[in-house]
């Protein structure tokens, strides 16, 4: 019989609290606090997104039921809405954004090979955003319109693993191609994006930095074909070409080659348009890069549905955005820990039994590693596919 930790205090140990600690230090977490102290507001919340919590009030009420198993979950301090609530209003969110990060960075060298359903070596990102919406007269600073509030969470998807390696949270009013003069572009890298993204300036920026771009053309698209490939019609590809724009400020904006490819998707019964700056790859495979772009939808799907991001805790910016990084933190903890254990369960399943198990005292290996026996015909939901 297994007599040792909690099953909280397992998934912790995973937590590299060094890493966390800096960040603390970093941004003067602790300064002046003699009770309930940053890591004890991060299991607080953990602790709410791992069981699903609605409200502060409901995270303390569950905690103080416990509250004989808090010191062996690691927090040491007094569990209270109002404590709670403060300290998400005025404790800095970038404390949780970097430790965030240093997990992002743990759980890409694990998933580094994983395999994402096309044989190639550079990494591929997927680009987007989604809206959050809120209540205008509670959350006042999230502009969006005049009668409505919103926060867009903007993510580079790394296709490995789907871990979410760039988020950037902006009011509702920030169109999505701004975010591109926020991004590091990596020499070698796929970015697949939509049509929110086509920005020629900024593509052509993208390219003189040698990383590759696949995104959606728009229909009243100027393009001069110069050359056009061979193609095979029966995989749905229509066209492979390769030209040049001839609209006024596109050209001048991008004044290389670009290659345009045309293609029907049968399922959907749509023909797409797609533009990119590689011309070594062959075309049905840009076309398969780009509907990989589905699983950053997927993931948003996923982390509205799973985690506590749709309600949150607190109406400040700040209260916010600590939730936000709390819940992408919580995420990735939970996907090196996948890796680590060497499961092959999804995510999803991985969290539903963590949500009631948490105060077992159960080896987390051993209960997550039966959880890879599940019945396959759970899985036709998309939701629950996501991460396999």
């Amino acid at each position: 019989m297994y007599t040792g930790k909690l099953i909280f205090s397992q998934v912790l140990e995973h937590m590299p609290l060094p890493a966390f600690h800096r960040s603390v230090d970093r941004y003067r977490g602790n300064y002046k606090i003699k009770d309930f102290t940053c890591l004890d507001q991060y299991l607080c919340m953990a602790f709410a997104q791992l069981t699903y919590r609605e409200s502060l009030r409901d995270i303390e009420s569950c905690l103080r039921s416990q509250r004989s198993k808090l010191y062996h979950m690691g927090i040491r301090g007094n569990v209270s809405r109002n404590t709670l609530a403060n300290a998400n209003k005025v404790r800095d969110w970038r404390i949780y954004a970097d430790f965030a990060y240093c997990l992002i960075q743990k759980a890409r060298a694990l998933y580094l090979d994983e395999d994402f359903g096309i044989e190639l070596e550079q990494t591929v990102y997927a680009l987007d955003a989604t809206t959050i919406d809120l209540c205008l007269s509670v959350f006042p600073w999230a502009h969006f319109r005049q009668a409505k509030a919103a926060v867009k969470l903007h993510t580079l998807l790394d296709l490995r693993g789907n871990i979410p390696t760039f988020i950037h949270i902006s009011d509702g009013k920030l169109h999505d191609v701004n975010i591109l003069d926020s991004l590091v572009v990596e020499p070698g890298a796929f970015y697949i994006m939509d049509r929110g993204y086509l920005d020629f300036a900024r593509l052509y920026v993208m390219n003189l930095c040698r990383a590759f771009f696949v995104i959606r053309g728009k229909s009243n698209l100027r393009f001069r074909r110069q050359y056009s490939h061979t193609v095979d019609r029966s995989t749905g590809v229509i066209c492979d070409q390769s030209g040049i724009l001839t609209g006024f400020y596109s050209a001048s904006h991008y004044p290389e080659k670009l290659r345009r490819i045309k293609y029907h998707d049968a399922d959907m019964d749509k023909t797409l348009i797609f533009l990119t700056n590689n011309f070594t790859l062959p075309a049905m495979t840009i076309a398969q890069l780009y509907r990989c772009r589905w699983q950053v939808e997927l993931f948003f799907k996923w982390i509205k549905q799973n985690l506590r991001i749709k309600s949150f805790y607190g109406t400040s910016d700040n209260a916010v955005k600590t939730q936000v990084w709390i819940a992408v933190s919580v995420y990735v903890l939970v996907a090196i820990i996948r890796k680590r254990l060497k499961l092959q369960s999804s995510l999803y399943t991985i969290l539903q039994i963590l949500s009631v198990t948490v105060f077992e005292k159960t080896s987390l290996s051993q209960i997550l590693a039966d959880t890879q026996n599940v019945d396959t015909d759970m899985m036709a939901d998309n939701q629950l596919i996501l991460f396999d």
